[in-house]
């Protein structure tokens, strides 16, 4: 399930494994590879929901659409498929538009 070669990014070397947070669940993935292929990796299908509650997972893996924006280290909006993948992140699931869950 892991991306091996990415349509922008190029062909990954694997870093070092590395440990980080989602939703309160240490996950592992290899440094500098993208957040989304970390999280694809170990079975995360459903990375945000809109306003409407319609879930949303990664898609064009390009940083063209936004359906794979997380909540990366308190920051809403960031395009999981192209921001590389760091020891320590915390990566929560976004609902809406926001950091904040909204109702």
């Amino acid at each position: 399930m892991r991306i091996e070669n990415h349509p922008i990014l190029g062909e990954f070397k694997k870093g070092p494994l590395v440990s980080f947070d989602f939703d309160g669940k240490t996950i592992k993935g290899y440094k500098g590879e993208p957040i989304a292929a970390a999280l694809k990796a170990a079975g995360v299908v459903v990375f945000r929901h809109t306003r409407k509650g319609a879930a949303r997972g990664i898609f064009c893996a390009i940083g063209r659409c936004t359906d794979c924006v997380m909540v990366v280290d308190g920051k809403p909006n960031i395009r999981t498929c192209v921001t590389p993948l760091v020891e320590g992140m915390k990566v929560q699931t976004q609902y809406g538009v926001s950091a904040k869950q909204e109702d």
